[in-house]
């Protein structure tokens, strides 16, 4: 689950994260307001949407008065806002953030995220904050520093030092306000159950305090019945509405760019098939992992919520029984055929428990548009040609 950076901000707070003072508005009138209430004559107009880039793409803009600050929010309340992570299609800007203005002397990258290879959270710096991170880790990878900390001892001293050693800071006073930022900023992660924690830029102000300009945060969503008050932020008007109807069934689905669409059970079969698509010379339009308790409902929903992706000209369904027989797997997608009008070709790969009465039971349904498969290979291959029209 990920929340908006006026949230994220909110949590900051809370652990000592120190940032510029701001105010979330829904309305060109409140922001007027909200920038009456946090005095000065310097404002930031920022849009809120669950996305980075948000600068490059024209949703972060600088008031120099209250009329500017009027305009500005005018302009981008209500606009779709496109960056890289949003892709083309954009997303539609409903709150905006008015922030005080900070005196910035240097921008700095400050991340926190789960390293899954050495089991541990690593935090991530570098000198070049207010770019995109991973324009730097392709460019120019030795300006990000990664200091991985294990859960058992904490944030301590020497990663600390490791960090400002790293950033180039020197001045004594400084190094001991950054350590204290990345202490708290990392405490925020773990009593959070945070998966990344993102702050770019980063600024260092004049007098040497350093502000968390951006704050960009995600949660494991199984992790949330341990945090009421986070769940209470999910704003579901910036969820993919495919995705969370999806979850409401039990299915995970996420969205893909491509035209054959997959349904398994397990999420690395899931991409082990989305994998071999590619290879085969397709491109998935879905990752969809039905579970262990797939049944014709959660099928037919399935075929369904695939279905309307326009671009879909194939599905692959490739399931494993172990936990679910086959045999049963085989007859709910026949039910499923029977609600759902499935227009495309199916290709079906069942295997494990009863997978020969399963392709008995497909055999002798004789659907035209349901086509078995003996194995992975098989199945993608014909998912391929299928979706070729061949």
């Amino acid at each position: 689950m990920n929340i908006h950076e006026y949230q994220a901000k909110q949590i900051f707070a809370k652990y000592g994260v120190p940032t510029p003072r701001g105010i979330v508005a829904n309305t060109p009138r409140q922001a007027v307001l909200n920038a009456q209430e946090l005095g000065g004559n310097l404002w930031v107009v920022k849009a809120q949407i669950h996305a980075g880039g948000r600068g490059l793409g024209g949703g972060v803009k600088l008031a120099r008065s209250l009329e500017e600050v009027e305009k500005l929010s005018n302009e981008i309340l209500g606009m779709t806002l496109v960056t890289h992570q949003t892709g083309p299609e954009g997303k539609l800007v409903q709150k905006v953030y008015i922030e005080e203005g900070a005196d910035i002397k240097d921008e700095l990258y400050l991340g926190v995220v789960l390293d899954r290879a050495r089991e541990m959270p690593i935090i991530m710096a570098s000198t070049e904050g207010g770019m995109e991170i991973e324009k730097v880790a392709e460019e120019s990878p030795e300006k990000i520093i990664k200091v991985a900390v294990d859960p058992a001892i904490g944030f301590q001293g020497f990663h600390g030092r490791e960090l400002v050693f790293g950033l180039g800071i020197t001045n004594p006073d400084e190094q001991k306000k950054f350590i204290k930022f990345a202490a708290a900023l990392y405490k925020v992660y773990m009593e959070n159950d945070a998966e990344m924690i993102e702050i770019n830029p980063l600024i260092k102000t004049g007098a040497g305090d350093f502000l968390a300009l951006d704050g960009k945060m995600g949660f494991d969503d199984s992790a949330l019945g341990r945090h009421p008050d986070i769940e209470d932020m999910r704003d579901i008007s910036e969820e993919d509405p495919d995705e969370r109807e999806a979850s409401q069934y039990g299915l995970s689905y996420v969205s893909l760019d491509g035209e054959i669409g997959c349904m398994v059970n397990g999420a690395g079969l899931a991409m082990g098939t989305m994998d071999t698509i590619n290879y085969m010379g397709g491109t998935p339009a879905n990752f969809l992992d039905v579970g262990g308790k797939a049944n014709a409902e959660t099928v037919a929903k399935g075929f369904e919520i695939i279905l309307k992706n326009p671009k879909v000209k194939a599905i692959f369904v490739n399931i494993f029984g172990g936990i679910v027989r086959c045999d049963r797997i085989a007859n709910g997608i026949l039910e499923a055929t029977k609600l759902v009008n499935v227009h495309v070709p199916v290709i079906v790969r069942l295997d494990g428990t009863n997978a020969p009465e399963a392709a008995e039971i497909l055999k002798n349904a004789n659907i035209p548009n349901v086509i078995a498969a003996t194995d992975l290979a098989d199945g993608a291959a014909k998912a391929v040609a299928a979706a070729k029209g061949e």
